[in-house]
């Protein structure tokens, strides 16, 4: 089966973005297939390439990047939702003269029109947030 899985939540501020990513990792063990994540709302923190979390704590950004990475799953930031959090490509930082992104190679950032798309050509959409 094909899934799509979008998340609203921060890292931080609930159990929501993990409790997400625990989902997709047992989906793919499953063998489903991911469509696309789509980050959406605060849950664009969850493509922060900055995030430092504490040495006891998991680093949601990065356990996302490396789970994306590993699976090649297409991953895309909302760029109203990213800009305005200030997650952006090295597209965005030149256009707003920015010294630097902070986005996750893992991901891309896109419009609704890429959730819309996922929710097309998924079996499944599921929220998390």
């Amino acid at each position: 089966m094909k899934f799509s899985i979008i998340v609203y939540a921060a890292p931080a501020s609930s159990q929501a973005a993990s409790t997400a990513l625990q989902f997709v990792k047992t989906l793919l063990h499953e063998g489903h297939d991911i469509y696309r994540l789509f980050f959406f709302s605060d849950g664009v923190h969850n493509t922060n390439r900055l995030v430092v979390a504490p040495q006891d704590e998991m680093n949601l950004p990065q356990e996302w990047h490396r789970l994306i990475n590993n699976y090649e799953i297409d991953s895309v930031a909302c760029v109203s939702s990213a800009i305005k959090r200030g997650i952006i490509n090295e597209q965005e930082a030149k256009r707003h003269e920015l010294d630097s992104s902070t986005l996750l190679d893992s991901s891309e950032i896109a419009g609704l029109g890429q959730m819309v798309d996922a929710m097309i050509n998924s079996d499944r959409v599921v929220h998390f947030g």
